[in-house]
């Protein structure tokens, strides 16, 4: 069994959005959201590269990877880090990566400029403060969250 857990895949297939963290050469913080993100397999994710210049740069550079995928409804999820692998354009990684993403009815796959695959060494719960007066369930979460976003919903529907 890999490292990856049916939750931890149902979440990131469900989500799709997650926050990349890379370091520069320079020692900066390098953070970009990716729509793009996939489960690979048990031990496994990807991304593919759209728009991403200075996430796979510095991959390139040696640079390890760190996921934040987190459900915006309930506020829990999962960080996941590791080394990645950038595959280019007639690679069969490549090939097979934007595959996945078409069968998964991606509209970009055909723009991908290379296919990053993480290797996931180590993965953990995120979960946010907000449940930290152990009070808080997550259906009341769940709850509030969707008021919420049914207000924000409201507020740009005539856009």
């Amino acid at each position: 069994m890999g490292i990856l857990t049916d939750d931890m895949k149902r979440l990131v297939e469900e989500q799709k959005l997650a926050f990349h963290a890379t370091v520069c050469p320079d020692g900066s913080p390098n953070l970009s959201p990716r729509g793009s993100t996939r489960v690979w397999d048990d031990d496994h994710l990807f991304f593919a590269d759209i728009c991403s210049p200075q996430t796979t740069a510095n991959i390139a550079a040696g640079s390890s990877v760190e996921v934040n995928v987190v459900d915006p409804f309930v506020r829990k999820g999962y960080r996941f880090k590791g080394p990645a692998v950038i595959h280019q354009p007639g690679s069969a990684v490549f090939g097979e990566g934007v595959e996945r993403m078409r069968a998964d009815g991606s509209k970009l796959a055909g723009r991908a400029q290379a296919i990053v695959v993480i290797e996931v060494r180590h993965a953990a719960p995120l979960i946010s403060p907000a449940y930290d007066d152990e009070a808080t369930t997550e259906a009341q979460m769940l709850e509030s969250q969707r008021a919420r976003f049914a207000r924000l919903h409201e507020r740009y529907a005539d856009r």
